[in-house]
């Protein structure tokens, strides 16, 4: 469970962080806190995606 947590937060921060880059780069009339929801729903739908798809290792 652990491994699959760690992988899943990762996701999110990579998700979170291209989102703000690509917004704050091609999007800069976008105030900031828009920009800030934008990309914390995109690492939460990342989030829940990866969740789900990365399997438990069954011993």
């Amino acid at each position: 469970m652990m491994k699959r947590l760690t992988l899943t937060i990762l996701a999110m921060l990579i998700v979170m962080v291209s989102a703000m880059w690509m917004l704050e780069k091609n999007f800069m009339e976008i105030d900031f806190q828009t920009r800030i929801i934008i990309s914390a729903g995109a690492s939460a739908l990342s989030g829940l995606i990866s969740y789900f798809l990365f399997r438990e290792d069954k011993k």
